[in-house]
């Protein structure tokens, strides 16, 4: 995600020459990027698809024992509840992080790595309410991926995201640190293009599990 082959030092506000991309067509760097998220996009769908399966198969769903933590009764307390504050809180950083692209394609690096540091902290939070989320299930109501059936599968959906977005905050300390270093330009910034694609995709598959496993029931 690095794509060392377009690693370049220019100076600070270095805004001449027209936006966009040295190269003709797409980077490979780039490429590399959306191919792999083609193959994530499939992995996603067979899990979503062992969900559904359970679901159709099942005489109640969620079960019993864990509808009354699982799924919503009460509108208004619900919208305070870990897992929709993580979902606004990942909402914004896809925001901030599609903001850093618009900056560094107008040459303004400064810009783009204040983005950056944002989308990074909201990155952290999120993981930081997973697990707390996780370890709240796990205490007060014993729930947890040996839980029958469903409980294999919430953790090996929110787990896997988790990790996920974990690779995603991996990669965006790594561009920021290269911003910080005075790498990247208005036609020199394909890493941040394409560590900004696999953020989205991480954003939009954590909406996808949130409205299946939160509010679909």
């Amino acid at each position: 995600m690095t794509a060392g082959s377009e690693v370049v030092a220019v100076p600070h506000g270095e805004e001449n020459g027209p936006a966009g991309h040295a190269d003709e067509g797409i980077n490979t760097a780039l490429l590399g990027m959306l191919l792999f998220i083609g193959s994530e996009i499939m992995f996603f769908a067979g899990l979503f698809a062992a969900y559904f399966n359970a679901r159709a198969a099942a005489v109640e769903w969620p079960p019993a024992d864990v509808a009354e933590f699982i799924v919503p009764h009460d509108l208004v307390a619900f919208m305070f509840e870990l897992p929709v504050i993580a979902t606004v809180l990942l909402i914004i950083s896809s925001g901030t992080m599609q903001y850093a692209v618009w900056r560094i394609r107008k040459g303004d690096r400064s810009g783009m790595n204040r983005a950056f540091a944002v989308t990074l902290l909201l990155g952290i939070v999120f993981l930081g309410i997973q697990v707390f989320d996780y370890i709240t299930l796990l205490s007060n109501h014993g729930f947890g991926i040996n839980s029958g059936i469903y409980g294999t599968l919430f953790y090996t959906l929110t787990g896997f995201h988790g990790a996920h977005v974990f690779g995603g905050v991996v990669g965006i300390s790594i561009i920021l640190l290269r911003g910080l270093a005075g790498q990247f330009s208005s036609r020199h910034h394909i890493a941040v293009e394409a560590v900004s694609a696999y953020w989205h995709f991480v954003d939009v598959v954590w909406i996808a599990l949130f409205t299946t496993i939160y509010l679909l029931h």
